[in-house]
């Protein structure tokens, strides 16, 4: 047996070594470009296996298309869509459930396809792309015109899109778990992250020479997350953290944060917003036994 052909190891983050399986088929580490939109459990279905983009075709190098009226840049988008439109119609004339290509996959063929019914993976190795059609009798086509209905894979007994590990529920039970081992929370909301901040930047500025990169570093690490909820609040990032690092720089607002349904800055404390601090503790004894070594060393 070829086992780099037919044999494949897919490593999934989290679990443990007993929770892997055999599994009979083909599993790739992809989800259908549309969850809400596209089926993820067929019986039966009819595959197409492309290896060309289903997205307007960009240039080898820099192009440049100039304009001489304002109406031909809509000219110019018609077009693309009816380059798109007619790749699609191509592909839907042979009744796939399912259409798998290795390379990109615009918005727009995403519309038609969910439209038909079809559902869509893009950017698909090439290894598992040969692994599919061997599973289910496809042939890779490079070009939509030259699909035939000899191309369709239909060997497939099922086509399922699963989550195997539900990381959001570990994590929680972890948090559980470990509040109950050492009960201590500490203000959430990026508070704690941008106390933390403000403190290496102070003692930054009394450190000579290179040995103040590490502060400055970890400093500038810290702010990752309080900016990560105020992108995901959708509120100005750039304003949200110039105020919270003001309300943060002389050390006296240790428990303002964000509020992550609404996007405001607020008293965390106040709110009852808290994390647990285990995490942030063993990283800062991390930074600190870093900054020892980058001492020593320089």
């Amino acid at each position: 047996m070829d086992i780099q052909k037919y044999i494949k190891v897919e490593k999934v983050p989290g679990g443990q070594l007993e929770d892997s399986v055999v599994r009979k088929g083909v599993m790739i580490n992809k989800d259908v470009i549309a969850p809400g939109k596209m089926r993820r459990k067929i019986f039966n279905q009819r595959i197409i296996l492309l290896d060309w983009p289903l997205e307007f075709k960009k240039g080898e190098n820099q192009t440049n298309a100039e304009l001489l009226k304002e109406e031909d840049w809509g000219v110019l988008l018609q077009l693309e869509e009816e380059y798109i439109e007619r790749l699609c119609v191509q592909i839907l004339k042979f009744k796939p459930d399912v259409v798998i290509t290795e390379k990109g996959l615009s918005d727009l063929a995403c519309h038609y396809f969910s439209k038909a019914g079809v559902s869509g993976m893009r950017r698909l190795r090439k290894t598992d792309n040969n692994r599919i059609a061997k599973a289910c009798g496809a042939v890779i086509v490079n070009r939509p015109d030259e699909l035939q209905q000899s191309d369709v894979g239909t060997g497939a007994g099922i086509f399922e899109v699963k989550k195997i590990v539900e990381r959001n529920l570990q994590d929680a039970m972890s948090v559980a778990r470990n509040i109950l081992k050492n009960p201590k929370l500490g203000p959430a909301g990026g508070a704690t992250q941008l106390t933390v901040s403000a403190t290496l930047k102070q003692k930054s500025s009394s450190v000579e020479g290179i040995q103040k990169w590490p502060y400055e570093a970890a400093a500038i690490a810290f702010e990752a997350i309080p900016r990560t909820l105020a992108q995901n609040c959708g509120v100005n990032v750039i304003r949200t953290m110039t105020a919270l690092q003001g309300k943060h720089a002389n050390g006296e607002k240790s428990w303002i944060g964000i509020d992550g349904n609404t996007g405001v800055i607020t008293d965390v404390k106040e709110k009852k917003i808290g994390g647990y601090l285990f995490g942030l503790l063993l990283l800062l004894s991390f930074i600190s036994f870093a900054i020892s070594i980058f001492k020593f060393v320089g």
